[in-house]
């Protein structure tokens, strides 16, 4: 076959047709076809020959010509396509490395298996076209919601016609038992868009949170006007979930305006998620106050929250314990992705029995160290005394207030604590010596004797041990292992040694030691002026 005059015309016409119902560009189409007659070409007149093909885009006439370039000497490698710059003065005037030399040759007859290997090419081409053509159609597109057309499914994964593509639904981003036929029409949640070896993939979800968030900005005005803030979504999917919102109008009631009108738009969302129970929740910046309202429909008597570990506690009543966990303890897990914190519960009854606890344990210490009936300890604990230190060191008049104590007493009381805290610490020094610490870390200041003695136990004996330390190891702190919270215990945690104070202790060290230029933790002045140029000008 070979492209002559009389099919010049058809070969535009062909390439026009291709690209409208591929729904790309024509000199997509054009190209592949040159790049199919050109290797239709290399297959005639040799491989190692640079063949170009040009098809007039006005004229469909189909120019071949062959390239060589110019190169040094020792480069020439392919002789088809490349020659010296001495052979190449037969061809140019004056020439130099990387110069062209063009000539046209005759266009070739396309064998069975040419124009066969040449349809293969243009195919391959459209099929990348229309690839690029779909990624950047919908590479945007994600986190939005689409509908499309139920097309198939394969091995629990729902193939969806989405217009211009297809997209899959992978069967565990599907809600609950999820079954589907062929033409069913589907609404999904576009996760992502990527990029993969046999094209672009559009993954699409029906169970993220986003796909509720984004159902309720289609059903309430005011979310999608940005008057109403969605700042929070947890879900069980099929079953429950949880929103929380916030209003930036005062007249705007956030919760009643995403349920809407006898329930009219929260039933929507619903019925559209086969029958989700949604909880919807007003937001707070208050973490206690926004989690007491996450907990609905349970009562909640008392929240206690430690920032530091993330984790929160809350005491509920002992009839209202089952409605806080939920069934399954699907109740306080939604509250928990919520409000993005671990949470436990307990009764009243288990507080009470805590608390009793420790009144105990704080009693017997006090009776055991400082000589005291166990009416007298009880007076110390409920007046908020919880440790000998508290004790030995507060102002008098703190312990004047409790009933029975006056100024004598008051001083006895501080002069057995503070002997018995110095008897403590010789005891803590004394057997850290025998362990082996150096006086480097003993006189290093920041650390008690129970605190020396304590790392002594650990292996850690000069200032260089404790100046390698991590501020975690001696802090401890929180890990997130296989998705869960993991508490890492620190060696001088149960003296109350926060993380900031750890950080300090340490950088002290390594600068005392010189592995650490003092100059290099001060702050950039440039970077971060402490006055405004203009002042300082003014």
């Amino acid at each position: 076959m070979a492209i002559t005059s009389a099919n010049q015309l058809e070969l535009l016409q062909t390439a026009e047709a291709v690209a409208r119902e591929k729904m790309i560009e024509p000199g997509l189409v054009i190209e592949a076809m040159e790049e199919s007659l050109a290797r239709a070409a290399k297959s005639r007149y040799g491989a190692e020959m640079d063949i170009h093909v040009a098809i007039d885009r006005k004229t469909g006439r189909a120019t071949f010509t062959r390239v060589r370039t110019v190169v040094e000497a020792e480069e020439l490698e392919n002789y088809q396509a490349e020659f010296t710059v001495e052979d190449a003065k037969l061809y140019l005037d004056d020439p130099k490395v990387g110069d062209q030399f063009i000539e046209e040759v005759p266009p070739v007859e396309m064998g069975r298996i040419a124009a066969q290997s040449a349809k293969q090419v243009i195919l391959q081409k459209i099929r990348e076209a229309e690839r690029d053509r779909q990624f950047e159609e919908f590479k945007d597109r994600a986190g939005t919601i689409i509908n499309g057309l139920v097309k198939r499914e394969e091995y629990g994964n729902v193939i969806v016609d989405v217009g211009a593509g297809e997209a899959i639904l992978r069967r565990n981003e599907k809600i609950g038992r999820e079954s589907y036929r062929p033409n069913d029409r589907i609404r999904c949640y576009i996760k992502d868009v990527r990029r993969e070896p046999r094209g672009p993939q559009i993954f699409l979800s029906r169970t993220a949170p986003e796909f509720m968030a984004e159902l309720f900005k289609m059903e309430v005005p005011e979310i999608y006007d940005n008057i109403i803030e969605i700042k929070a979504v947890a879900r069980d999917p099929g079953s429950r979930a949880k929103i929380a919102v916030i209003s930036y109008d005062g007249s705007i009631d956030p919760v009643g305006a995403c349920v809407g009108m006898r329930g009219s738009r929260v039933q929507a969302v619903v019925n559209e998620l086969q029958g989700e129970k949604i909880d919807i929740i007003p937001w707070n910046e208050d973490q206690p106050t926004f989690l007491v309202n996450a907990l609905q429909p349970a009562e909640v008597s008392k929240v206690v929250l430690d920032e530091e570990a993330e984790r929160i506690e809350v005491v509920v009543p002992e009839e209202q314990l089952s409605l806080a966990i939920g069934r399954r303890g699907q109740n306080v897990r939604l509250a928990s992705q919520l409000t993005g914190l671990d949470i436990d519960i307990i009764t009243e009854e288990e507080e009470s029995s805590r608390r009793q606890a420790e009144f105990e344990t704080r009693t017997k210490l006090f009776m055991d160290t400082l000589d005291l009936d166990e009416f007298f300890a009880q007076l110390l604990v409920a007046e908020g005394f919880s440790n000998l230190e508290e004790v030995a060191y507060v102002e008098i008049d703190e312990l004047l207030v409790i009933e029975g104590v006056d100024d004598d007493t008051g001083k006895e009381l501080q002069a057995r604590a503070r002997d018995y805290l110095e008897a403590q610490a010789k005891a803590a020094l004394e057997n850290a010596r025998k362990l082996g610490v150096e006086d480097s870390l003993i006189n290093y200041e920041g650390l008690t004797p129970q605190m020396i003695e304590a790392l002594a136990k650990d292996g850690v004996k000069t200032l260089e041990d404790f100046a390698t330390c991590a501020d975690w190891e001696l802090a401890g702190g929180w890990t997130t292992d296989k998705g869960e919270r993991v508490k890492d215990d620190g060696i001088l945690e149960p003296f109350d040694m926060s993380l900031e104070e750890a950080q300090n202790l340490v950088m002290n060290a390594r600068i005392m030691l010189g592995w650490v230029d003092p100059a290099d933790l001060e702050p950039d002045e440039e970077e971060n002026p402490e006055t405004d140029p203009q002042e300082a000008g003014a």
